[in-house]
């Protein structure tokens, strides 16, 4: 099993990271507009999407222009065998180990987590880094209330047990709650949650283990890359409360709050979300 990503586009490289439960072609037409004007990679993280060791025959690296496979160390890049084991800093070597240049990272929630270890533990693979809807950390602690209660997470787990396809739906549902055009945004996520197979139910086990554990909290003030933090004002996953706490905490951080946007702003808000991420990244 490869991990499985699509590039397409030319120019600076740009590596989305998608979120818990979700795939690389969950960016949709936002990834085709940023391919105008950068290289971007979308990413499958392992358990996930078409990087899913099913035993089928490795789908590797594709060039979505012409289908193209890149699986032997082509346009720069490395196949591995990563799984979504273990702690988020494996989920950070087996990824990092992918890639042979300095990248733009654009995490979403669980993809941002991703994307700041990255950025903390390998800081001369990073140039730029774009955190959406993202949070240091997915839990309450003490003196930590803009998050999720440990036990609504714990009962996630739960129900991941009994029917976890189920579960996702019900998250996604969380995700777009309070969005401006909910309706229409929970059915375009529903329609592409599964487009590329159910993930792995190890894989989201030990993805909601990191959202229990993970608290990065004390390594924002180490992550000196430019920054930029996209929130939604409205998402009750990772709060803008979040978002801000990243943004003041980070030596070169900066903070947009996205008026009627939920937990998925570049869903529901493309053209604000694409103009503001390019104007980032082409400074």
């Amino acid at each position: 099993m490869s991990l499985h990503v699509e590039v397409t586009g030319s120019g600076e490289p740009l590596l989305l990271i998608h979120g818990w439960g979700m795939h690389g072609g969950m960016w949709g037409s936002v990834a085709e507009r940023l391919a105008q004007d950068f290289r971007v990679i979308a990413v499958d993280l392992p358990g996930h999407g078409f990087s899913q060791n099913t035993g089928a025959e490795d789908v590797g690296w594709v060039e979505r222009s012409d289908t193209h496979r890149l699986s032997e160390a082509g346009g720069g890049y490395r196949c591995a065998q990563p799984t979504l084991q273990g702690s988020l800093d494996s989920i950070v070597d087996e990824l990092s180990a992918q890639f042979d240049e300095p990248l733009n990272l654009c995490g979403w929630s669980l993809g941002g987590q991703v994307a700041m270890r990255w950025a903390q533990r390998y800081p001369q693979q990073v140039s730029r880094l774009a955190l959406v809807a993202s949070t240091p950390c997915f839990v309450q602690r003490p003196g930590w209330d803009c998050a999720m209660a440990e036990a609504t997470l714990a009962e996630f787990a739960v129900a991941l047990e009994q029917n976890y396809a189920l579960t996702l739906r019900r998250f996604l549902a969380l995700q777009v709650r309070g969005s401006e055009n909910e309706r229409e945004l929970l059915v375009s996520l529903r329609t592409a949650l599964f487009s590329r197979g159910e993930p792995e139910l190890a894989a989201l086990q030990s993805g909601l283990n990191i959202l229990r554990d993970c608290d990065l909290r004390e390594a924002l003030a180490e992550i000196d890359q430019p920054v930029l933090v996209i929130a939604g004002e409205r998402d009750t996953l990772t709060p803008p409360q979040a978002s801000r706490h990243i943004a003041e905490r980070m030596p070169q951080a900066r903070l947009t709050v996205l008026a009627g946007a939920a937990h998925a702003p570049f869903l529901s808000h493309p053209d604000q979300f694409v103009a503001c991420l390019k104007s980032f990244l082409d400074e």
